[in-house]
């Protein structure tokens, strides 16, 4: 069941934590908003997730955005942020996780702006709770993406006091989706943008749920497939960042030491990220902005927050002491 819309109450589906749902923004360009109303109902949700204890006196306020296949379930992150004395609250955007509503396909975005108001209501709620106090976005793969391309849209007004972008989604080179050539691609997405361009099972997200308590009909151990409006966003995306952002605050990118096959029962599931090209990341992290610092997490997999114990902790050292240096 949902409540009033706007209205904390607990959360389904975490002990000790609440959720508020509020209504989603749509593009005004008709043919967008026909391929957004296409992928689901024409009023989209977006849900915000945290703890129902923050710090009593909290330093900031970090906002988490997920990727593709994902929702926020890691509580340890939000642990983490708490003990270092920033409060927390997530994001499960638009037809995806608790936002997710009978007839929406899964994930889907036809214009990456879709998700970055989501991010915008998240970030301007965050800032009307605590009044004054910095706040960083931790965004992860695609979520990552679209946090460097929403940061960029408002470094003049709006913005974040820092980026925090955990394995982002910045090429499809070498990835886990194989993309069409984009001059295919586009057409496609405008004739057809439902239509399924690949769709393959994720070993990865079924060996974290080997290890991590989360509900798979939420983040699919058999995958999401892509659609080709999804996958054009997400290009147009990529194409943006490849000729450089301006994010005008601090920026840390972190990724794992390597790329690893994303194959049943292999070591690489285990110690490395199966889903995204790590030096690709690398390469075009200093074409964020001019205050780009790097974090290389040895044995870390994909999503860093959900590695083995001691990767894990490295990140979460890594991050919590680059807030230690943020200020509003």
């Amino acid at each position: 069941m949902t409540g009033p819309h706007g209205a904390w109450e607990p959360d389904r589906l975490l002990p000790g934590y609440e959720t508020r749902t509020l209504c989603g923004w749509l593009p005004q360009a008709p043919a967008t908003v026909t391929r957004a109303v296409a992928a689901g109902g024409p009023d989209p949700v977006l849900t915000l997730v945290r703890p129902a204890s923050a710090p009593p006196a909290p330093r900031g306020v970090v906002v988490h955005l997920h990727g593709y296949n994902d929702y926020f379930f890691a509580r340890h992150l939000a642990d983490a942020f708490h003990d270092a004395g920033w409060a927390f609250v997530a994001l499960d955007a638009r037809r995806a996780g608790r936002s997710w509503r009978p007839g929406d396909v899964p994930h889907y975005q036809g214009d990456l702006r879709e998700q970055a108001t989501d991010l915008t209501r998240a970030v301007a709620a965050a800032r009307r709770t605590w009044p004054g106090l910095p706040v960083v976005v931790h965004g992860h793969s695609t979520g990552g993406l679209v946090t460097a391309l929403w940061a960029h849209a408002h470094r003049a007004r709006g913005g974040p006091d820092a980026v925090v972008l955990n394995s982002p989604f910045l090429s499809v080179e070498r990835s886990w989706v194989r993309p069409l050539q984009d001059g295919a691609l586009r057409p496609l997405a405008r004739r057809a943008p439902l239509a399924v361009v690949a769709s393959a099972p994720s070993r990865y997200a079924a060996r974290l749920a080997e290890r991590w308590d989360f509900d798979t009909s939420l983040k699919r151990p058999d995958g999401v497939p892509v659609r080709a409006g999804w996958l054009a966003a997400v290009r147009a995306g990529q194409l943006r960042v490849a000729r450089g952002l301006a994010l005008g605050v601090p920026v840390l990118v972190a990724r794992s030491s390597r790329s690893g096959a994303d194959v049943a029962g292999g070591d690489d599931l285990d110690g490395a990220d199966t889903v995204l090209d790590v030096a690709t990341i690398a390469a075009l992290a200093p074409r964020l902005g001019a205050d780009v610092r790097e974090v290389v997490v040895e044995g870390g997999v994909h999503d860093l927050a959900l590695s083995l114990d001691t990767p894990r902790a490295a990140y979460l050292t890594a991050v919590t002491g680059f807030l230690s240096t943020v200020r509003g």
